[in-house]
Formats: C-alpha cells, structure tokens, sequence
C-alpha cells in the first residue's frame, strides 16, 4: 500500500499548494490513498466544512486534526455527518467525534489513528494508554498513525514505543520537517515531523513580524496567516509493501 500524507496544511496558501501539487504526486508516486493533516486549514486553526470539501475535491481522501480541532464549530455537523476525519483519539470519550477509522484500499484494511501529545500541550488522557487499548481490542492489515505533539523526544518515544505493532508513525504539529524519516528495527516507518504546507516565507506559516515582536517584547501579537506569498508543501510517501518512507518538500 502506498500512502502520501500531508503535513499541517495552514490556511490559503496551504490549500492552494495541495491543489497544484497534489494530482502530480499521487502520478508520480503511485498513490492509492492520500491522508493530510487540517487542523490548521481554516486561516491557521480549525477546519470548516467548506474546507474538508474544497481539499477532498484537490484529491484528499482522509483528514486527520490535532489541538485545533474544534476552534470552529462547524466541524461537530463533520462528526455528525461521519465524514472521512477525525480527531486526536486521547480526548475525554464524552467528546464528538472519532479518534480512528478504518477504510478499505483494494481489499486491504487501513485503520488511521490521530493521537495528541502531552508535552507542552493540553493535559488530555495519555497517549500511549489509549493506544494500548485500541491495539488490543481492533486490528487491520495496516495501521497509520499521526501523532500530533509538541517535543521531539515524545515523538520519538512514540515511535520505538509503536514499533512493530502500526505500519507508520509520523509527527505533526511542529510544522517543520525533520530529516529522520526511518524504518524502525521492527518494521514501522517513522518520522518526527512531517512539516507543514503553507507559507513558506514567514514563521511557521505565519506572518514572521509579529512572531519576531513577542520574542523582543513578550507581549500578545495576533498572528496573521496570510493569503498570497510563496509556498511550501511538506509530505511523506509511505510504502507498506517495499517498507520505505520517502520525505517530500516542494518549494516555491
């Protein structure tokens, strides 16, 4: 199985990348199915309807999220609808939404997990106690996992912690693509971050002068995403088959 995932794709630019890039790749690399990460598609946070529509007609077909996930609303009438996403699975079970699904590709069984991390982030249930027992009570013919977290050494954890049991592991949420895409001693392809998809000239695709101005005076700066500018597209091509993970980063 042959599966391109997306890294954070973050506003405007974002999706404009995946929309001129993405029929190229999935050509290129011979994609049977493409999963992205879109908590920040939404202007940075979040995810509309019209969005998961608007990357699903790009050529997307599955949406993973991370602590973003509900900053709009109208991603509970996405749960309700039981559309191709979901979210971090260590949230509360009181709250909407899915923290995997399965789907079939050509007669095999793709289960796609969304975990959060703790470190420097929201306290939410533990990570690896709930994929524990998801392990242990469903299976598939391959397991992916985004692991939407904040520190390296977490990620990393994550990784060898999974190693053998999930087909891939690849990290989100950094937004910078990190040069250790790897098969693992037991067989799980891993990456600590993806990257991001989105403006490539300022600070995690954002506008880099009120990014700069908090580091010189501690003080609250809105953040702008802008909606022109050069792009950057951040992705992994994983193969179940031939056991590789091949990084891709397309700049304008």
């Amino acid at each position: 199985m042959r599966i391109l995932f997306i890294g954070d794709i973050v506003g405007k630019i974002g999706r404009r990348m995946v929309k001129e890039n993405l029929p190229n790749l999935k050509r290129e690399y011979n994609i049977q199915y493409t999963i992205a990460n879109g908590e920040n598609s939404a202007h940075g946070k979040g995810i509309t309807e019209s969005i998961y529509r608007e990357l699903m007609s790009y050529g997307v077909d599955f949406i993973t999220l991370g602590n973003h996930a509900f900053h709009k609303e109208e991603v509970f009438n996405l749960f309700e609808q039981n559309k191709k996403i979901i979210r971090p699975m260590n949230y509360p079970k009181v709250v909407s939404g899915d923290g995997y699904k399965k789907v079939n590709i050509n007669n095999k069984e793709l289960m796609i997990v969304n975990l959060q991390g703790r470190s420097f982030m929201e306290p939410i249930d533990n990570p690896f106690m709930i994929i524990d027992e998801l392990l242990e009570k469903e299976t598939a013919d391959e397991i992916f996992v985004d692991f939407h977290c904040e520190t390296t050494s977490e990620a990393i954890a994550m990784g060898h912690y999974l190693d053998g049991r999930v087909s891939a592991v690849v990290g989100t949420h950094t937004h910078v693509q990190t040069n250790d895409g790897v098969v693992l001693e037991n067989g799980t392809k891993y990456i600590t971050d993806v990257g991001m998809t989105g403006f490539k000239d300022g600070i995690l695709g954002i506008e880099k002068e009120a990014v700069i101005s908090r580091f010189l005076n501690q003080l609250p700066a809105r953040h702008k995403v802008p909606d022109k500018g050069k792009g950057i597209l951040s992705a992994v091509v994983i193969d179940t088959v031939k056991d590789t993970i091949e990084p891709i980063l397309i700049r304008e």
